[in-house]
């Protein structure tokens, strides 16, 4: 196998030290790098413990918000005591009622109390707009203070912080996140829990005001309510967490399979990783059918414990009314004070975990309020002096980055720079130019030595005076979220429209702005995206120039663009670098050459110093290898017309060696930081296709998900269809399930009645239903699991159903599929997780909600009109009123302040673009300009938020009114019904609480009703999914086989693009044909296409053009799983399943090679002895994606699982190598040179060498130059 050492050296272990460096960031990340923040990172298990107590949330209130405070809990405690106040005039009405019977004075006992609810009504109404509006309105105040103050904080920090602490997504999550849950938690939560627990102490206290024996009697019950409640809630917690488990493990194979689909499909692996999901699946049913039967237990428990309360209550009241001379109105009084108040309990655990998130979220940002940077940009002390001359002098540098402080950059560097010249600073990639830049912006501070400026140390001088004349220009310009104008007035505060026309115009920029609609008002969209490289740029100097500095610094002010952009932009630097002390960092010689003298920094030390001429005396120096080594590429840039994307690369590659990326400059370029080997070769960067942040298009597959066609619920129902039996039966409980609450309401008005009764009867019947009410709870502890069991196997079945039939369409998508940004792994493992659950609430839960829902509806009015119709009929009319009451209350439950994240969006964008760019902002200084304009995009929000305050405010206050005004109109026309004989005391309450309790059934099941919109989405989304054809699919049956491969291959005339990447064009007619038992290598340099051969033989993807044949038949012809079973692949990264060695090398045949196969094919790999020689031999799990072994070990397990996929181990294979290294490919049969797209020279090594200025010539003398200087 020659390939094999090409393989397994230094492309591998360079993954494992990219792998080890990060690890390595990550741990520093933990101690901080000063005392004080010790703890935000430490540890994420204590994350839970750190939260900063409850009144600290209000730290930043000021005097208006406090005030808000104290009306809005006074308010709140009002509207608190407005629900057991009702409970008294309830208990006068039904005295009313009961006493009034006989003689005629109903209607105006009943009046009386009826103007009392009126009274009520206004006042809650009044107590509840001023809760809910005063506590949003401070609420939202608060928040925006916090906001502001942390984004000021972050702006202010030294640019270590943001290279160890923290980065732009963790800012913007913590400041759209986390503040909405500070808001949350300080907000109208507050003053809904003053109410809630107001409630809860009034409702006891007139529960013991009224009868204490009865109140302490229907205490006994609560005990058994939280015992009940909590087992169940612990078992119910076991059971998902156990479907957790098992879906975990589904969402590994899911992650696993689709994180590697090249290797799957190579090794048509597709049956074995559906057959491992499935299994998952299975224990995750099971899990969810007990979860579903435990929680319908738990529901059964509560209500027959609620249930056995009320009968315990009829009971005793009546006992209580014969011994004590209670009245009904009081026992009524008692029991339904002591219900509110402990519902109201209930209602606050919302609240409570609101009060805990936000506590937390706010600990780590006040914690951020709280640094002090080292370098502080708001620190006014320091010297300011008249005028500097700009003379630099780095002494004696000792430096590295926070972010890897193992790594010196530099070790004792000295540069001096006389003020007025331009020094340009050249070496290879980490070797620390702009490192030295940094300093000089005192963006960090040296760990030894010193920075001077004009003599002084640059840690004398203020901060903000000193950056302001220094002017710097980096490679990869920043530009703000708004117009050209504003982008170019960061240079100068309040700098006038002439004076920015003046500085574009030096910048060679006018002429481009004046070419556009808006001119200098054009937006330049998200970092500058609207403006061409060289466009962006000339803004960026002209932002420089408008700031006027002393010192200007220029970061490959021009490596990003092309030729002709450069020469623009180099002659505006031109223009400005006169009289200005200048420093210039360039990768490109030919920039550099007018500069007045040439520093050459190779690791840290400056090895050469002078200007051009004198450098190049010296052939062997330093400055004339670089040079030299440019000349090559240029010699090989020049040979093929090359377009734009190659220059780029060549760039890149030219003078990237083996060095380790050290220079961190921001996080554009941590991309390039680990490319740490020699590169001429080149890397595949097909090999990445798969890496998003390589595709630059514009999400495309977006658009399907809106275009995604609604689904019909039929085509749900479908899927579900062999479970109809089950769901037929689950119906039946529900419909059972919604007529208790009807029933309970004729219960509660015939107990009513009873206590109104002669002693003897009242015993009799009293007893009598206590025992109705205690079936009435069996029942519906029977009938609740049933109803949850059945809709649980329905639900599950369906959730299984879906995702194994997701799954299997997923992994047989054409690879192409994969390269979209949507079709990640992370987020096809969402899809398939987070879409299936939510269908399941359409259909399972959904379902049980709404035929109970039906049923209550039905019920309640049943009885209603059998009991009196007139009054059926004045109640209907005032329900709706109710309903808004309940819909009311079910928004502000959830809170107000979900929006609150939408209208900050804008607000977000501006401290995001801020933040990400953290160097510009502090180079100009421009913090507080950014403050101010997010100040000013906050304003609308919050405006928003206030009148969002008042507005909810008042439908909450408008609510309690019409409820409360409900009950007293409903009873006043009963009592006329009673007194005009049309109808009973009790049938008056029948068909109050009859309606009313069906009501309740509906409004509970309303706020059950799951989000059926998601779950339509969602619907479509996996719809979307399993009705994709796949344009190459393995699973796919038809096709040929070939009795006996020989192993011709050709490509012939091949053109091809990568579907997401349209617009890069990778072959152009590119032939190729390898000869059976041959081994042919592929060459080029990265981008070229090498990497592609490999995708289109193994048909991953199809050509645009042109064929590909296998022993002379089409290999679209060919069954294309037997096709692939004819080839082993072993690539750059060998991606290994975290699973045994056995299974992996197994893999390759599908998973069931022999034990003799397995462990041939490894002898032939030469990873028999490695093997053998660890703890569990071939029983080693190698951990996800095989981190548990060495590059090397990774990289012949992979070789034998390819052997192993080959059936007979033939001794004639043909051979396709893809290499950098010549040792690899020196012994090939072949050896084909791509460039382009097309194959430019093919030969053995020894003919191809020979070629004078031959592409295979150039490219080896590239790869001596590069691996001698290492």
């Amino acid at each position: 196998m020659a390939s094999e050492n090409g393989f397994n050296g230094e492309k591998v272990t360079d993954l494992h030290e990219a792998g080890t460096s990060k690890s390595q960031e990550e741990s520093q990340k933990v101690p901080g790098d000063n005392g004080e923040n010790q703890d935000p990172e430490s540890s994420k298990g204590d994350e839970k413990t750190n939260t900063v107590p409850f009144y600290k949330l209000f730290a930043f209130a000021d005097s208006t918000d406090i005030l808000l405070m104290i009306v809005g809990t006074t308010a709140a405690t009002g509207n608190g005591l407005s629900m057991p106040l009702m409970t008294i005039l309830f208990g006068n009405l039904i005295d009313s009622f009961g006493t009034n019977q006989s003689n005629g004075n109903v209607v105006e006992a009943v009046s009386k109390v009826s103007v009392r609810f009126v009274y009520l009504a206004m006042g809650a109404a009044a107590a509840a707009f001023l809760q809910v509006s005063c506590w949003m309105i401070t609420g939202e105040r608060q928040a925006a203070r916090i906001r502001g103050l942390y984004l000021k904080t972050i702006l202010r920090q030294d640019v270590a912080f943001f290279d160890v602490e923290t980065n732009t997504g963790e800012v913007i999550g913590r400041m759209s996140g986390d503040t909405v849950l500070i808001q949350d938690a300080m907000g109208e939560k507050v003053g809904k829990f003053s109410q809630l627990i107001s409630t809860f102490i009034g409702g006891f206290v007139i529960a013991f005001v009224k009868g204490w024996l009865l109140t302490l009697v229907m205490l006994s019950a609560i005990p058994l309510l939280v015992i009940s409640g909590g087992t169940i809630a612990v078992i119910v917690s076991k059971m998902a967490s156990r479907g957790q488990n098992a879906y975990a493990k589904a969402a590994t194979v899911v992650e696993q399979t689709i994180g590697s689909i090249r290797t799957v499909a190579s090794f048509t692996g597709e049956k074995q990783a559906i057959n491992n999901y499935n299994k998952s699946l299975v224990t995750a049913y099971r899990s969810g059918v007990h979860e579903g039967t435990a929680a319908g237990v738990g529901i059964g428990l509560v209500m027959l414990v609620i249930f056995c309360s009320y009968a315990l209550a009829v009971w005793f009241g009546g006992k209580m009314i014969l011994e004590k001379g209670y009245t009904g109105g009081e026992v009524l009084n008692v029991i339904m004070a002591v219900l509110t108040g402990s519902m109201s309990l209930g209602q606050a655990s919302p609240c409570m975990t609101a009060f805990a998130a936000g506590q937390a979220a706010a600990f780590k940002m006040f914690e951020t309020i709280k640094r002090k940077p080292e370098i502080d940009s708001y620190d006014t002390s320091g010297k300011v002096l008249e005028d500097i001359r700009g003379d630099v002098e780095l002494r004696d540098v000792y430096f590295s980055y926070p972010a890897r402080p193992e790594e010196q950059v530099f070790s004792g560097f000295s540069l001096s720079i006389p003020s007025g010249t331009t020094v340009a600073l050249v070496g290879q990639s980490g070797s620390g130019k702009s490192t030295a830049i940094s300093l000089i912006e005192r963006f960090y501070d040296p760990q030894a030595g010193e920075v001077l400026i004009d003599g002084i140390n640059l840690k004398e001088f203020q901060l903000r005076w000193i950056r302001g004349k220094i002017g710097l220009v980096s490679q990869e310009p920043v530009l703000f979220t708004s117009s050209i104008r504003d982008n170019i007035a960061y240079g100068k505060e309040d700098a006038t429209t002439e004076e920015i026309r003046a500085a574009a115009e030096l910048a060679n920029a006018a002429n481009f702005i004046d070419k556009l609609p808006q001119g200098l008002d054009t937006m330049v969209g998200e970092h500058g995206t609207q403006l061409s490289g060289g466009q962006k740029q000339r803004v960026a100097i002209a932002r420089a120039i408008l700031k006027d500095p002393r010192i200007l610094l220029l970061d490959e002010a021009t490596s990003a663009l092309d030729a002709e952009s450069e020469r623009v932009v180099q002659e505006a630097l031109d223009r400005i670098m006169g009289n200005r002390t200048t420093v210039i960092v360039a990768h490109r010689l030919s920039t550099v050459r007018n500069a007045d003298s040439i520093a050459v920094i190779h690791k840290g030390k400056m090895v050469e110093k002078g200007s051009h001429s004198e450098l190049l005396k010296d052939p062997e120096g330093a400055y004339s290898q670089l040079i030299r080594l440019q000349e090559v590429n240029k010699g090989l840039e020049q040979l093929a017309d090359v377009s734009d994307v190659n220059q780029e690369l060549f760039r890149q590659s030219s003078l990237r060696r083996s060095f380790k990326r050290s220079i961190s400059r921001g996080s554009s370029r941590t991309s390039s930081r680990n490319s740490s080997f020699s590169q001429p070769f080149g890397l595949p960067t097909e090999m990445n296709v798969t890496d998003p942040a390589m595709l630059d298009t514009e999400d495309p597959a977006e658009p399907p998900l809106k275009q995604a066609k609604e689904v019909s619920i039929l085509r749900l129902a479908y899927l579900n269809k062999p479970e109809i039996p089950v769901i037929l039966i689950g119906t039946l409980f529900a419909a059972a399930n919604g007529v208790i609450l009807p029933l309970f309401g004729i219960l509660i008005s015939n107990m009513i009645k009873t206590f109104y009764q002669p002693p003897d009867e009242l015993k009799k019947d009293s007893r009598f239903w206590a025992l109705i009410f205690l079936s009435l709870g069996l029942a519906s502890f029977l009938i609740n699991p049933a109803r949850t069991y059945f809709f649980s196997i329905a639900g599950c079945k369906l959730i299984q159903r879906i995702r194994s039939t997701c799954f299997e369409k997923v992994v047989r998508m054409e690879v192409a599929w994969f390269d979209e940004p949507d079709n990640s792994s992370g987020s096809i493992g969402a899809r398939l997780s987070a879409d299936a659950a939510s269908i399941r609430a359409l259909v399972g839960d959904a379902l049980a909600q709404l035929v109970s829902s039906f049923a209550s509806a039905l019920a309640g009015l049943v009885i209603a009109f059998v009991a009196s119709w007139q009054m059926a009929f004045i109640i209907l009319v005032l329900i709706p009123l109710i309903g808004v009451n309940g819909y009311i209350q079910a928004k502000f439950m959830k809170g107000f302040s979900a929006d609150a994240k939408m209208m900050y969006e804008e607000a977000s964008q501006v401290a995001s673009d801020a933040v990400g760019s953290i160097r510009t902002v502090a180079s100009f200084c421009a913090e507080e300009k950014v403050m101010q304009l997010y100040k000013k995009k906050c304003e609308g929000p919050m405006k928003t938020g206030i009148r969002q305050g008042l507005i909810s405010g008042s439908g909450f206050g408008l609510a309690f009114f019409f409820l409360f005004s409900v009950y007293a109109t409903s009873f006043y026309a009963g009592a006329q019904l009673v007194e005009h004989g049309q109808a009973t005391f009790t049938d008056v309450f029948q068909v109050f609480l009859a309606l009313t309790m069906a009501a309740v059934g509906i409004s509970q099941s309303s706020s059950f009703a799951p989000d059926s919109n998601k779950a339509k989405i969602a619907a479509a989304s996996i719809f979307a999914i399993i009705d994709r054809r796949s344009k190459i699919d393995p699973s796919d049956e038809s096709g040929m086989t070939l009795e006996n491969v020989k192993g011709n291959m050709e490509l012939r005339d091949v053109s091809f693009k990568y579907p997401s990447r349209p617009d890069i064009q990778i072959f152009q007619a590119l032939s190729l044909s390898i000869h059976a038992g041959k081994t042919v290598a592929l060459v080029g340099e990265s981008g070229s296409g090498k990497s592609t051969v490999i995708s289109l033989l193994q048909r991953f993807y199809d050509p645009d053009s042109g064929t590909i044949t296998l022993d002379g038949v089409k290999i679209q012809t060919l069954q294309l799983k037997w096709l692939r079973q004819q080839m082993g692949l072993v690539s750059q990264e060998p991606v290994l399943f975290n699973d045994t060695i056995r299974a992996n090398i197994a893999y390759g045949k599908g998973g069931n090679a022999t034990e003799a196969e397995i462990i041939t094919a490894s002898e032939l790999a030469n990873a028999h002895t490695f093997i053998s020689a660890l703890q569990q031999g071939y029983d080693t799990v190698v951990g996800e994606r095989g981190l548990q072994l060495s590059g090397g070990q990774k990289q012949r397990v992979a070789i034998a699982r390819a052997i192993d996929a080959l059936d007979k181990v033939m001794v004639n294979r043909t051979t396709v190598v893809v290499a950098h290294r010549l040792s690899t490919i020196k012994n090939a049969d072949v050896i084909a040179v791509v460039k382009n797209g097309v194959i430019v020279e093919k030969g053995k090594h020894d003919t191809l060498i020979n070629i004078k200025d031959g592409f295979y010539a150039s490219l080896v003398a590239l790869h001596m130059t590069a691996s001698t200087s290492q």
